[in-house]
């Protein structure tokens, strides 16, 4: 049965860090050809990943969040962390200010169905590969439809 390992780039994989301008990171995107790129610290480890949507959702119209007045309260009906977050995504500079920490990853022993099964479910295009907490790979679709070719 194969496994990441097997499948996964290994070599000259092009990670960004937290202090990565949204500049660079659109020529990155533009160049590379890819539509998401892990977010590592100084030691290689895997701290989220940052996506195209995540970078175009600074193009999209703000919504402000629906309150009601009573007397001299204001009732948020949304939340308002969540217009924060989404302010800060939409005003952002760097890929700290725009990535997701709630990333998905597998390690290098994971069955390819269970890769399939991550980003299917997740609806993803590629999964970091760590060991521990360090990025030591990543798995792309194309990489899996690949597997389906090649001896």
């Amino acid at each position: 049965m194969l496994t990441a390992a097997d499948v996964m780039t290994k070599d000259n994989i092009i990670t960004v860090t937290r202090d990565t301008t949204v500049r660079t990171l659109a020529e990155l995107f533009t160049k590379h050809r890819v539509s998401s790129f892990p977010v590592v610290d100084e030691n290689n480890h895997l701290v989220g990943i940052v996506t195209e949507t995540d970078l175009i959702e600074q193009d999209k119209s703000l919504h402000i969040p629906t309150v009601i007045s009573i007397f001299d309260w204001v009732l948020y009906l949304e939340s308002d962390k969540k217009f924060e977050k989404e302010l800060k995504k939409m005003t952002g500079q760097t890929v700290g200010d725009i990535f997701s920490e709630d990333v998905a990853s597998v390690n290098a022993s994971t069955p390819l169905n269970e890769v399939a099964d991550i980003m299917s479910k997740r609806q993803i295009h590629a999964l970091p590969v760590v060991e521990g907490q360090k990025l030591v790979g990543v798995v792309s679709r194309i990489d899996l439809i690949r597997s389906m070719i090649e001896p």
